[in-house]
């Protein structure tokens, strides 16, 4: 997923789960209990997820089959979810699963073909962990199924009426399950070390086309009937629906684009090179092993910039700006069919094996088809945001491999500093020891470990194993601590640097002296990286006359693209430049996307005027937000409340783009 760099956190709605059942169902309600911490004789603590009650050193989900009917008037999917088990532990005879805001109907356990009702517990909801469900297996069953239903409130699940929707006449819903949200809509070992295969049946309203991160057959018709398989085992993250008005249009033989038809033709062009960056990308690291690679394009509302689903990236519109100027985004999905998709962090804390691999694999895609000057403004920008966001960020969240994270929403875990560092790095070992060894490394590194989950250790091995020999010389044991557990940046980490963006701090300096702009024959051959470099070396306040002179020339007060007006309106609401704040409104009220808002209502909320219309603004647009958006902006607010206004600061908040 790619996060941004303007991301603060979620605060979780405490969940509240009721269950039922006949002759041995629930056993007496659990207390709220914590994910267990490891034990000696488990697995090593670096592979320990802390965000997850599941046990699998004990028993593992290998596949996942699904039951579901999917209402629209309830707002709530309902139905079963059967594992097929593999029982580790000789002594294990309990599945310990991820739930929340789950009600639970009935536990059964299939023995000699037949199926039993088995003894299970909910615990009471953790406001970050949620429920554990307890399940008792005295015959260690192969196999366990769950009647439940889910919440209209779930936290991984977005139901959309028509009027929110680009076409306005049918309802939409979909998933958003990273980090720990697939616990909202399945009940599952909701941890990235853990993977399995799914099928899935779902039911739904006739009219509304359903797909899933699966075999999602582009010539599939609407019949309110459908059937997905996943034939790769993936973690409980990458599970995805949605369902809507939903067309296809092909980019490619194994390409395409799901949209809204008003949107389709729009994205299709947009993203008419995504079969070229998946033949970029097999060049650099072996085959795409995944069948079709198709983007669902979803409504304005997404709170991210894509989600890596696997074989049905979920996008948003907001990248879609007709220059393709922002296509990285695709390039970064795709990526993470290789690093994250394939090759998965074990557990949040190292999150920096899938987002900062992804980040690079993405520069080198981007730069394959649009040019190493390209992939160096966009490094550029990245390093210089994480440089930014570093002077506020606490030490022990400046390490690639993070400490365990005991009691915080692995969603905190998500900073810019797995995506930027953790490719600053693989940009500093390929600078060392040159292409020529360092993708061949790479790719063995996905090939080695393809359908698997990794930790840092691991790959630190790796690398000692398979890339240090070429040259011994080339990196120091200190080099690699500074990078891995250290804060900060080193100070011998290689920067990027763009001619194009030499040429815009000229012409911004010029101004700033002379009032003069610059020259059109200069400002119309920049694309959207450019304006951004732009407007981000101004400083934190301009006077407002400067303000209206660039509005004026360029039009930034209600510009299209969001790179641009997250940046924009910031910068006016700190200058006091108040013809922009109508503008701002209205595109915080339309756009979800939390990268592109938050830093819009950081800046509002720091005076009491602001603040009040930040309010308003939010009443109107709350019934459009995602759950995580929502929450999001909630904590903004309920914390600018508790400070002065001057000073109100926006919470930390997770970092995936996108």
């Amino acid at each position: 997923m790619r996060f941004p760099a303007f991301l603060f956190s979620m605060a979780m709605i405490a969940a509240s789960s009721g269950c039922s059942g006949d002759q041995a169902g629930p056993a007496d309600p659990q207390p709220a209990a914590k994910p267990a911490a490891p034990k000696a004789a488990a697995a090593p603590a670096r592979r320990h997820d802390e965000s997850s009650y599941a046990e699998p050193d004990k028993v593992r989900i290998t596949d996942l089959a699904l039951d579901l009917k999917l209402d629209f008037d309830t707002k709530q999917l309902a139905g079963t979810a059967t594992y097929t088990l593999d029982w580790t532990d000789p002594k294990a005879t309990r599945l310990e699963l991820d739930t929340r805001e789950l009600s639970i109907g009935q536990v059964e356990g299939e023995a000699d073909g037949a199926w039993a009702p088995l003894q299970y517990a909910l615990a009471d909801a953790d406001p970050v962990f949620g429920s554990k469900l307890s399940i008792e297996a005295p015959q260690r069953n192969a196999k366990i199924r769950v009647s439940y239903h889910t919440a209209p409130t779930a936290s991984g699940l977005q139901w959309l009426e028509p009027a929110m929707t680009e076409g306005k006449q049918l309802p939409f819903m979909f998933s958003q399950s990273q980090a720990i949200h697939a616990r909202s809509w399945v009940p599952l070992q909701d941890t990235p070390g853990v993977r399995f295969t799914y099928s899935a049946h779902v039911t739904s309203r006739p009219d509304v086309m359903v797909l899933m991160s699966a075999n999602s057959d582009p010539k599939m018709q609407r019949t309110g009937d459908y059937r997905f398989r996943m034939e790769h085992p993936i973690p409980s993250y990458l599970l995805a629906i949605a369902a809507g008005d939903l067309v296809f249009k092909p980019t490619g033989e194994r390409s395409g684009i799901w949209a809204e038809p008003a949107m389709v033709e729009r994205a299709a062009t947009e993203f008419e090179d995504t079969e070229k960056m998946i033949q970029a990308a097999e060049g650099l690291y072996g085959p795409y092993r995944w069948g079709r690679y198709d983007i669902l394009v979803l409504p304005p509302s997404f709170p991210f910039g894509g989600m890596e689903n696997p074989t049905l990236t979920f996008a948003t519109p907001t990248v879609i700006t007709g220059d393709k100027s922002l296509v990285s985004l695709i390039a970064h999905e795709l990526a993470h069919s290789w690093s994250g998709n394939l090759v998965t962090n074990a557990s949040w804390k190292d999150i920096w094996l899938n987002e900062g691999f992804t980040t690079y694999v993405q520069g080198r895609i981007t730069e394959a088809l649009y040019g190493e000057e390209m992939a160096n403004m966009e490094r550029q920008i990245d390093q210089a945001g994480l440089k930014a966001d570093l002077a506020g960020m606490g030490e022990e969240d400046q390490a690639l491999a993070l400490p365990p994270l005991t009691e915080r929403d692995p969603d905190n875990a998500l900073s810019q500093v797995a995506y930027v560092k953790g490719s600053w790095f693989l940009e500093f070992l390929e600078q060392r020891f040159g292409r020529e060894v360092f993708d061949p490394f790479l790719r063995g590194w996905f090939d080695d470990h393809a359908f698997q989950s990794a930790d840092t250790d691991q790959f630190v091995a790796y690398l000692k194993q398979n890339l240090l020999p070429k040259n011994p010389n080339a990196v120091t044991a200190g080099e690699l601590d500074a990078w891995l557990n250290q804060p900060g940046i080193p100070a011998f980490a290689p920067l990027s640097q763009s001619r194009t963006f030499s040429n815009v701090d000229t012409a911004r300096i010029a101004w700033r002296g002379s009032s003069q702009l610059p020259n059109r024959q200069v400002t119309d051959d920049w694309g959207t990286q450019a304006w951004v470099h732009f407007i981000e070396g101004m400083g934190q306040t301009l006077k407002p006359e400067q303000l209206k002179q660039l509005d004026e020339a360029y039009h930034f007060t209600g510009t299209a693209n969001g790179e641009i007006a997250m940046r924009w309106y910031p910068l006016a609401i700190r200058s006091g430049y108040l013809e922009a704040r109508p503008a701002a409104g209205e595109f915080i009220e339309r756009v979800g996307r939390r990268k592109l808002i938050m830093p819009v209502y950081q800046e509002l909320v720091r005076t009491p005027d602001g603040l009040t219309f930040a309010r308003e603004v939010f009443a109107r647009a709350r019934p459009g937000y995602h759950p995580i958006t929502t929450a999001s902006v909630e904590a903004l607010l309920a914390r600018a409340d508790a400070a002065k206004p001057a000073t109100a600061e926006a919470p930390a908040e997770p970092q995936k783009q996108p």
